[in-house]
């Protein structure tokens, strides 16, 4: 039985679904001792209730409006604080953006080793073990925390997400931030849609192929029907068709979808490590040789001016009937 802490994300307000994939985790772990879950943020309150539908059974608000936006000195402090009064045997953080940046630096302060990128989490034996890929995602370790509190960040859409049931407790904590360097006044999103792509279940991404800005219509659209995300190779991006905030790769997003659709992408080794781990892979390519059919599971040789249209349509025609039904 182990104490386990759980620091949770939200953005725009709403509760990322990696901070419910975390408490599953936790779960996992903590094989029946306490899971305790931090929020940060003045409206974080509101989580409450489906964290502990999702197994926290203690949540610690630090309700202050300078956490309401991810800065990395506040949030130090802040989690900083919350470990020390927690003393957790085990520490679990969403490997995102905010986790990625902040995991090293509490690591570094607490000395802690950090096992970045887990995509499973298990008991073996009696002892806790990470399973992280490497080697851009064509192998996978296993590791194991033999000296101090296990730290691990864990990879968005791994672990599906369970719910337990059951209330949680709020602890108040409150912590002074002070000597702050940075102030962060507002975030500008460049994704499109409403679907965030590191954590989106279906990704209709573009590469060169696609041709131009006006080309990413028909992917939008397609990624519309199916309530997913838009995505893009580098080479998509170093072309201007669209923003680097949608690549997708070695140098870009890591992504797990259910679905991943790719479409005019060649399926280069820097791309493959940023999806390789999706479920099922469908790639719409003119060259029949193309590197990405080697990992689709269906491939459609053909223009795919012509394909992801008469997708979008089918798709339309497929939801509509099943709606009615």
């Amino acid at each position: 039985m182990k104490k386990v802490l759980v620091l949770t994300e939200a953005k725009a307000g709403k509760l990322r679904s990696v901070s419910l994939e975390l408490l599953t985790a936790a779960m996992r772990i903590a094989e029946g001792g306490e899971i305790i879950a931090a929020a940060f943020g003045s409206n974080s309150t509101i989580h409450a209730k489906v964290l502990g539908k999702y197994g926290a059974k203690k949540l610690y608000i630090v309700a202050n409006k300078q956490l309401d936006l991810y800065s990395t000195d506040a949030y130090f402090q802040a989690f900083s604080k919350v470990i020390e009064d927690v003393q957790p045997e085990v520490i679990l953080l969403p490997h995102t953006a905010m986790g990625k940046d902040l995991a090293p630096r509490i690591a570094a302060c607490h000395g802690l080793g950090l096992v970045s990128d887990v995509i499973d989490v298990q008991i073996e034996s009696g002892e806790l073990v990470f399973t992280r890929p490497i080697y851009s995602g064509k192998a996978f370790e296993k590791k194991k925390v033999v000296y101090g509190v296990p730290f691990a960040t864990i990879r968005p859409n791994n672990i599906q997400a369970e719910e337990t049931g059951g209330g949680v407790e709020i602890v108040d904590f409150t912590v002074k931030l002070k000597d702050l360097r940075t102030v962060i006044k507002e975030v500008v999103c460049k994704t499109t849609g409403g679907v965030d792509l590191s954590e989106a279940k279906v990704i209709v991404a573009g590469g060169r192929g696609v041709k131009s800005k006006g080309g990413f219509k028909q992917l939008e659209e397609l990624a519309d029907v199916l309530g997913g995300a838009v995505g893009a190779s580098r080479g998509a991006c170093d072309s201007e068709y669209c923003d680097y905030a949608l690549q997708i790769g070695q140098t870009g997003k890591v992504v797990t979808p259910d679905l991943y659709i790719a479409c005019g992408i060649s399926g280069a080794i820097q791309h493959l490590a940023g999806m390789s781990n999706s479920k099922m892979v469908v790639a719409i390519n003119k060259d029949p040789e193309a590197p990405i059919f080697q990992v689709a599971d269906y491939g459609i040789v053909g223009d795919l001016f012509e394909v992801v249209p008469l997708l979008t349509e089918e798709f339309k025609k497929i939801l509509g009937l099943s709606l009615i039904s």
